[in-house]
C-alpha cells in the first residue's frame, strides 16, 4: 500500500461509509494496516461498546514533544440529499474530487498518509504525530478519549494542527458549542378542565421564547469580535416535540437548544441564567397545581471554544508552512479547543472549504490537495531541523 498518492488514498477514506451513527472500523483497519506496512506502529483508543476507535501513531523519537497532525474520520449523513453521484464514491471532475468526506475531512487525512513514507524517509528530529478520531461530527466525541491516553504519556505534544477545510489559511480562533436537552413535566387533564393541568408545552414555549430573547440580546448588544460571523453568540432552539392530542392537556415536551458562543464567555454561566428562568419564573405556577411538575436538562455534547493569539508560536509557525500572510477566526468548531483545552497549542489549518461541506454532491478542488501536500513538506523541513 505504500507509495499511494494523495488522491488515491482520498478515494480508498471516501469509500468507507463512516456516517456518525455507524462504525468507523473498518477505516481505522485500513489506515492501521496502511500505517504497519511502513513500518509504524499505531495505538487504538476506543468508545465504550467498542464500535468505534480512534489511532495514534509517531514518526520520530518518542521521548521529544511533536506537532499532532489531527483529522476526525466520521462523516455526516447522506440522508435526503441529492447527489449526482455515488457519495461514497470519490469522483473526479472538473478539477474537484467529490465525494462524502472530499472536504470535510478525509482529503486532508489522504495528504497526510500519502506524506507518510516521507516523513519516515527523513525521519524529523521533532516527532510527527498522527492523529485520526470518532464521533466529531455529533460533539467532538472520539477527541476526549484519545486526549485521556495521551494524559497517559510521558511526553505530551508541544503543538496541534487540526486539517479541518480553511483553504489552508491558519485559523487561531472558533466559537465553543454547547448543545442542551430541556425535558418539560407537566401534568395531563381534559383541555375543557385546563386549569387542573400543567400544560408542559407552554412551559416549554415560555422558555424557548426567553432563549429567543437571550439571542435577541446577544445580537444587540453583544459581546461582539468582529472576526466572526456573525459576530456575537448565537442562541438556536432546533427541535421540539410533546403532546398526544389536541383535548389533553400534553404532560411531556422535549426540546433541545444549544449556544454557539464566543471563547470568551463562559457556557456554564449561559445555561444557569436559562435554567434560572425556568426553576424562578416557571416553575413556581408549575408546581402550584402538580408537585410533580418540573424541568430535566440533559447535556446532548459540549465542544470547547479555540483562542489562539496572532503571535504565539504555533500561530507564526503555521503561517510560515501555509504561506499566509494573516489569520482568521470561524463561527464553526472543531477538536482544536479540546486540544488547547489539554494544554496542547493548536492551530486549524486544512484543504479545502467548509462552504462545500454537508452538502450534496460534496467536493474539494483538487489544487487545494497540492496546497496541503506543500505545507507537509515545508512542515517535515522544519521538524528535520
Amino acid at each position: 500500500m505504500a507509495g499511494l498518492s494523495s488522491i488515491e488514498i482520498t478515494k480508498t477514506l471516501v469509500g468507507f461509509d463512516t456516517t456518525s451513527r455507524d462504525s468507523n472500523l473498518a477505516l481505522i483497519d485500513w489506515v492501521e494496516a496502511y500505517l504497519a506496512d511502513l513500518g509504524v506502529r499505531s495505538s487504538r483508543s476506543w468508545d465504550a461498546e467498542r464500535r468505534k476507535a480512534n489511532l495514534f501513531a509517531t514518526i520520530g523519537p518518542e521521548d521529544k514533544p511533536g506537532v499532532v497532525l489531527s483529522g476526525h474520520t466520521d462523516v455526516v449523513p447522506v440522508d435526503g440529499q441529492d447527489w449526482t453521484s455515488d457519495p461514497f464514491e470519490l469522483v473526479e471532475k472538473d478539477g474537484k474530487l467529490v465525494g462524502r468526506g472530499a472536504s470535510d475531512m478525509k482529503s486532508f487525512l489522504g495528504v497526510v498518509l500519502a506524506k507518510t513514507p516521507d516523513f519516515i524517509r527523513r525521519q524529523p528530529k521533532t516527532p510527527i504525530h498522527l492523529a485520526f478520531t470518532y464521533d466529531e461530527e455529533v460533539g467532538c466525541l472520539g477527541i476526549h478519549t484519545l486526549l485521556a491516553d495521551l494524559a497517559k504519556r510521558p511526553v505530551k505534544p508541544r503543538a496541534c494542527i487540526v486539517g479541518e477545510p480553511t483553504l489552508m489559511k491558519p485559523v487561531i480562533g472558533h466559537k465553543g458549542k454547547r448543545s442542551v436537552r430541556c425535558h418539560v413535566h407537566g401534568l395531563e387533564s381534559h383541555s375543557a378542565l385546563a386549569h387542573q393541568g400543567v400544560n408542559a408545552i407552554e412551559a416549554a414555549a415560555e422558555l424557548v421564547a426567553y432563549l429567543k430573547g437571550m439571542a435577541r440580546r446577544f445580537r444587540d448588544q453583544g459581546p461582539f469580535d468582529p472576526d466572526y460571523s456573525p459576530p456575537y453568540t448565537t442562541v438556536h432552539t432546533g427541535k421540539i416535540q410533546g403532546g398526544t392530542a389536541l383535548n389533553i392537556v400534553p404532560k411531556d415536551c422535549v426540546f433541545d437548544f444549544e449556544f454557539r458562543y464566543l471563547p470568551s464567555e463562559d457556557p456554564a454561566a449561559l445555561f444557569d441564567e436559562v435554567r434560572r428562568f425556568a426553576v424562578e419564573q416557571l416553575l413556581p405556577e408549575m408546581r402550584a397545581v402538580s408537585a410533580a411538575a418540573g424541568f430535566d436538562f440533559e447535556e446532548l455534547s459540549g465542544m470547547a471554544g479555540l483562542e489562539m493569539k496572532s503571535d504565539d508560536e504555533v500561530t507564526r509557525l503555521v503561517m510560515q508552512l501555509s504561506g499566509a500572510n494573516g489569520t482568521g477566526k470561524v463561527s464553526f468548531g472543531t477538536e482544536g479547543g479540546a486540544y488547547q483545552e489539554f494544554g496542547i497549542p493548536t492551530i486549524v489549518c486544512g484543504p479545502g472549504s467548509i462552504e462545500q461541506a454537508h452538502k450534496p454532491d460534496e467536493w474539494i478542488a483538487i489544487e487545494q490537495l497540492t496546497a496541503a501536500e506543500h505545507f507537509m513538506d515545508r512542515l517535515l523541513d522544519r521538524a528535520s531541523l
